[in-house]
């Protein structure tokens, strides 16, 4: 019988688990999806192949655990930004930590979902998943009286996009957020 390092074998599978995708993480982040394999992260955390297929069926699922883990953690993230202060300030707070998903580790994510070949439903369940984090700003302007804060919420995350992309791409951090964030207050705000 193999060892357990927890108190029960639902707390050590947890905890596997949660290394599993810890070095997932790891190696999607230095190497990239193409460094991605269940051997590879089984090796990072001395497990055989065999063993992380119990809790991964392929790369793809992987990723998408991966995901599963991330987003909800950012979209916390920006429930908790736009809780307090005026309008204008929740929303530069929301957008403040949608800028921060660049410099995040998780960002590589973004990255290897868009490399990857997912299946159907992977990619319907990341859209859900995508909607969570549009959520807070479409509350925001729901509460403000926004007569479509669906489309104006999406128009500014669309905003929000091109601001990441130019961060990713080494673009100057001080002018791209200040000026994304500009952008974005302008925009979603005198939208009526």
């Amino acid at each position: 019988m193999p060892r357990i390092s927890a108190a029960t074998v639902a707390d050590h599978r947890a905890s596997q688990h949660a290394a599993l995708l810890a070095a997932a993480m790891e190696i999607l982040v230095a190497e990239g999806p193409a460094g991605l394999t269940p051997a590879a992260v089984g090796a990072r955390v001395g497990l055989a192949r065999s063993s992380v297929y119990r809790y991964f069926s392929s790369t793809a699922d992987i990723l998408s655990q991966l995901v599963e883990d991330a987003i909800p953690r950012w979209a916390e993230r920006l429930v908790t930004a736009t809780r307090d202060g005026g309008l204008e300030e929740r929303v530069r707070a929301f957008g403040t930590v949608s800028l921060a998903f660049v410099t995040s580790p998780d960002y590589a994510l973004l990255r290897a979902v868009a490399s990857v070949d997912l299946p159907g439903e992977c990619r319907h369940r990341l859209d859900q998943l995508h909607e969570t984090m549009i959520e807070p700003l479409r509350g925001l302007l729901a509460e403000a009286g926004q007569p479509h804060p669906d489309l104006v919420a999406h128009l500014g995350w669309s905003i929000l996009g091109e601001g990441q992309r130019r961060l990713a791409a080494g673009a100057d951090t001080d002018v791209v957020t200040t000026t994304t964030l500009d952008v974005l207050c302008r925009a979603v705000l005198s939208a009526r």
